[in-house]
């Protein structure tokens, strides 16, 4: 039975000290250097009695001793883990740890022995990815005993994917506080590898499963950066072909060459993030992913309808980014929402045309209402909201609202009726004279089908056509010309901000130089003097109205 860990250590001291004694031309050491040396050289020797005889397996435990030494430079503890995962490799690859049915009792103990050997190995390499200048080494040999594992442990003539290991290695790089450890193992194993992106995913929704109750924010968003990183969704099963660890060719399917198997992986660790109750700021970072990073890993769209009703239902900002993942799920994956489009008017008021989300926002409704089939009644009541509310909205919105107006006018033109609605009859240009006309929009009306905006029309943009900024002016006389372009790209318009037109309104050439007025005034405010009131001057009616003096 191998000694324990005590008296390996005072053996090996004592077996250190006879050959120092013995040995009289050997200089002791004196430096750091030399200690370097040493140290290599007692390693080597360790290593290969190791190697040599199974008499030395007691080596084994003076080098985790040596692995778990706290030192200023961590060189000692460096040097022996990369020594004890080449010992292990070799033993692992030499069947010394797999476990026979024909084995000796003694054979027996020692394969054990051996195994909870490694066992502890692996904790000393876990419990180096919390320190700086140990964790990237520590990760590169935990992957590489890792797949030696696979092939040789289990005694199988297949590879058997080390799932327990991984999972601890997945729970040890998710606390770690050692950011670039997360940012080399999404590099170098989860891109690569489909294997192991589709185990990550597996150990994710465990870990979250098992610490839901005791998860804090900040591991909460390692979890769900190092998630969001895996965005590359394969085509098919056949796109399924990089593997660290090659999966047994067996007659039924191994789950990591099923394309679905993957996206259950991938749903399933999703779905644990989300129902952790996310801030408000984590929300917004998983809505704005959603169309393109994580809804086309879902294999069932329906579990994300209640997670996006949700945040659609929420209002503000949250409704906005909710937006493409609602579009989405209507779009490419036949999700029922009847009251989307009464949704997307409520989202219309002055706060959206102030927001940061704007011109988030303005892409989005271009895509919801690009179809010819929308009814024009529902159109027109999007054009008159935003017509009103342009009237109060800085200039950088209005510029972009004005050519999608035109846009709009042109995929719909039953709403140009807006544009040009005249009184026909005599009565009508009567009473318009008498009484004027009042708008029949019905802007309080939370259902577009039921404004009657189709009804009214745009004197709005009439007011804007007068708009103190020149830039707004001017295009808002687009709408009163013909309209002979087919379309204006709404991109170009989207980005501006008081700063851009500013500029863009200094940038112009003068063409002709304003009028300045060269006679300067003797006085606004004085009173006129003596003299002046003989020869008939007056004080202007803002002095008499300011002059409190007499009073």
């Amino acid at each position: 039975m191998p000694a324990t860990t005590k008296e390996l250590a005072s053996a090996f001291a004592g077996k250190r000290k006879r050959q120092e004694n013995g040995d009289k031309s050997k200089k002791r050491r004196k430096s750091g250097g030399d200690e370097g040396s040493d140290l290599k050289v007692q390693l080597k020797q360790l290593e290969s009695e190791i190697l040599e005889s199974r008499r030395h397996y007691n080596n084994i435990a003076t080098l985790l001793e040596l692995a778990q030494k706290d030192n200023e430079d961590n060189s000692t503890a460096s040097a022996a883990s990369e020594t004890l995962c080449r010992v292990f490799i070799r033993l692992l690859a030499m069947g010394n740890l797999a476990k026979k049915r024909e084995a000796s009792e003694k054979d027996a103990t020692v394969t054990e022995w051996l195994r909870e050997r490694l066992v502890n190995f692996r904790y000393v390499l876990l419990r180096m990815f919390d320190n700086d200048k140990l964790a990237l080494p520590a990760l590169m040999l935990a992957m590489s005993l890792l797949k030696v594992e696979a092939q040789h442990l289990n005694g199988s003539d297949e590879p058997v994917f080390p799932r327990y290991f991984f999972t601890k290695v997945i729970y040890s790089i998710v606390q770690s506080p050692v950011d670039q450890l997360r940012e080399e193992f999404a590099e170098r194993f989860i891109d690569e590898y489909d294997d192991i992106r589709f185990y990550t995913f597996e150990a994710i929704a465990e870990f979250l499963k098992d610490r839901a109750a005791d998860l804090d924010e900040t591991v909460r968003t390692i979890v769900f950066n190092l998630l969001l990183n895996i965005d590359e969704v394969p085509e098919s099963n056949d796109s399924i072909e990089t593997f660290y660890i090659t999966p047994p060719s067996t007659k039924k399917k191994h789950p990591v060459r099923s394309l679905s198997q993957h996206k259950k992986q991938a749903q399933d660790a999703w779905l644990a993030l989300m129902q952790l109750g996310l801030s408000k700021d984590q929300r917004k970072k998983i809505l704005g992913v959603m169309s393109t990073s994580i809804a086309p890993w879902f294999t069932k769209p329906e579990l994300l309808m209640d997670f996006l009703t949700d945040c659609y239902n929420a209002g503000g900002s949250i409704s906005l980014l909710a937006l493409s993942g609602v579009f989405y799920l209507i779009q490419e994956r036949n999700l029922d929402y009847p009251e989307f489009y009464t949704k997307l008017y409520s989202l219309l008021d002055a706060d959206m045309l102030h927001s940061k989300h704007r011109s988030r926002f303005f892409r989005l409704l271009d895509t919801f209402l690009g179809s010819s089939h929308l009814p024009a009644v529902m159109v027109a009541s999007f054009i008159k909201r935003l017509a009103r509310l342009s009237l109060n909205a800085p200039p950088s919105a209005i510029v972009a609202i004005v050519p999608w107006f035109y846009n709009l006018f042109k995929k719909h033109p039953l709403t140009t009726f807006m544009m040009h609605r005249m009184p026909r009859t005599p009565e009508e240009k009567q009473q318009i004279e008498e009484e004027g006309v009042e708008d029949p929009f019905l802007p309080w009306e939370a259902d577009p089908m039921e404004t009657r905006a189709i009804e009214s029309c745009l004197w709005e943009i009439v007011q804007l056509q007068g708009h103190w900024h020149p830039n707004v002016a001017t295009i808002a006389k687009i709408i009163s010309e013909q309209f002979t372009k087919q379309a204006y790209n709404v991109e170009d318009f989207l980005d501006h901000s008081y700063g851009s037109l500013f500029e863009a309104e200094m940038g112009k050439e003068i063409k002709k130089p304003p009028v300045v007025e060269f006679m300067i005034p003797k006085r606004v405010f004085t009173k006129v003097t003596e003299e002046e009131q003989k020869q008939g001057a007056k004080d202007s009616l803002v002095v008499e109205l300011w002059d409190f003096g007499s009073a």
